[in-house]
C-alpha cells in the first residue's frame, strides 16, 4: 500500500492536483513517523495493516477538525478538510453498512446477555473486537445505544 501512495504522488504531480497531492504526500510522511516510531529504518516499507491504522487515524483527525471547524463557524476550512477526508476514504476498506451492524449487535447482545446500558462498556468492547476494522465505532457506538434502550 505504501508503494501504491508513493506512485500515486507522482500521478498528482502530474496531473497538477495539489490537494491530493498535499494528502498523499502527508500520508508518506505519516508512514514515516510510524517507521520511526516503531523503531525501524525510515526508509523500509510498512505492512499494509500499519497503513490502513495510519490511513485511519489521519481519518479520525480530519473528522475530528471538520466538527471543530463547524463549530467554529469556519465552512471554509472545513470543506477543505472534508475534501482531504474524501480523498482519505478511497484508502480504506468500504465499511459496513448500519444494517449489518445492527444484526451483529443483535447477535452478541443475545450472546453475552446484556439487556442494559450497565454493561455498555463490555458490550461495546466484544462488539468491536469482532468488528475490528469493518464498522466506524462511532457507528457501531449509535447503534448499541439504540438497542439497549
Amino acid at each position: 500500500m505504501q508503494d501504491k501512495i508513493k506512485s500515486q504522488i507522482k500521478e498528482a504531480m502530474l496531473a497538477k492536483d495539489a490537494v491530493r497531492l498535499s494528502v498523499l504526500r502527508g500520508l508518506s510522511a505519516a508512514f514515516t513517523n510510524e517507521l520511526v516510531a516503531q523503531k525501524r529504518p525510515p526508509q523500509e516499507t510498512l505492512a499494509d495493516s500499519d497503513c490502513l491504522a495510519v490511513i485511519r487515524r489521519a481519518v479520525k483527525q480530519r473528522k475530528d477538525s471538520i466538527e471543530q471547524f463547524e463549530k467554529g463557524g469556519r465552512a471554509d476550512l472545513a470543506e477543505s478538510e472534508k475534501t482531504e477526508l474524501a480523498i482519505l476514504e478511497t484508502y480504506l476498506p468500504q465499511m459496513m453498512g448500519r444494517e449489518d451492524i445492527k444484526k451483529v449487535v443483535e447477535a452478541k447482545k443475545a450472546e453475552l446477555g446484556v439487556t442494559d446500558k450497565s454493561k455498555m462498556g463490555i458490550f461495546m468492547g466484544a462488539v468491536m473486537k469482532e468488528l475490528k476494522d469493518k464498522a466506524d465505532g462511532a457507528e457501531v457506538k449509535s447503534v448499541i445505544e439504540e438497542v439497549l434502550v
